[in-house]
């Protein structure tokens, strides 16, 4: 392939012919980014994911470049690598609160034992907490809608949970006929 007929194609505006250069370096920037990127950086970023932009930059800047030769395509294309992995390591390494070497893995130990009770919320969600106080509204409704009798008995034995026995001595009924007026 004759890497001065491609230069000069994709200087005209050949997005194959670029596309084919690029695809040409692939595997020499992924050796790079594989040597040079950290085990700390790689739970974050892979060495493909640099490489890909990496294509996307030179992309965007081509008509800038003014190499001639596949030697200068890749520098080029090393130095914008190179710059990619610079930013990933300021954007992750010197970030307080994205700082890799706060992070734990999941697979430390190869359990997860113990991540969900830290990962759930002590309280409800907003959303839950309107469903609850809907339903609530709901129930008083339907409550307000019953005879005295039948709403003393389930606001007993529900809210109070009193047994059908007090529910009785104080209905001045039997525990047996409080327990019927509840099931009605």
């Amino acid at each position: 392939i004759d890497v001065a007929r491609q230069m000069e194609a994709a200087r005209l505006g050949s997005s194959e012919a670029l596309g084919e250069i690029l695809e040409q370096c692939r595997s020499y920037l992924l050796l790079v980014a594989e040597s040079e990127l950290g085990a700390d950086l790689r739970a974050k970023e892979g060495a493909s994911d640099l490489v890909q932009q990496t294509f996307l930059q030179a992309q965007r800047d081509f008509p800038q470049f003014r190499g001639t030769s596949e030697a200068d395509t890749l520098a080029w294309l090393r130095r914008i690598l190179l710059h990619n992995l610079a930013d990933l390591a300021r954007r992750y390494r010197g970030a307080e609160k994205r700082r890799v070497d706060r992070e734990t893995s999941l697979d430390d130990d190869g359990s997860l034992e113990g991540w969900a009770e830290q990962l759930v919320a002590e309280s409800e969600s907003p959303s839950q907490c309107a469903m609850i106080r809907e339903r609530n509204e709901y129930v008083e409704r339907a409550l307000q809608r019953l005879p005295e009798h039948y709403r003393t008995v389930i606001v007993l034995r529900h809210r109070e949970n009193m047994s059908f026995k007090g529910i009785g001595q104080a209905m001045h009924l039997s525990a047996e006929a409080a327990r019927k007026l509840w099931a009605r």
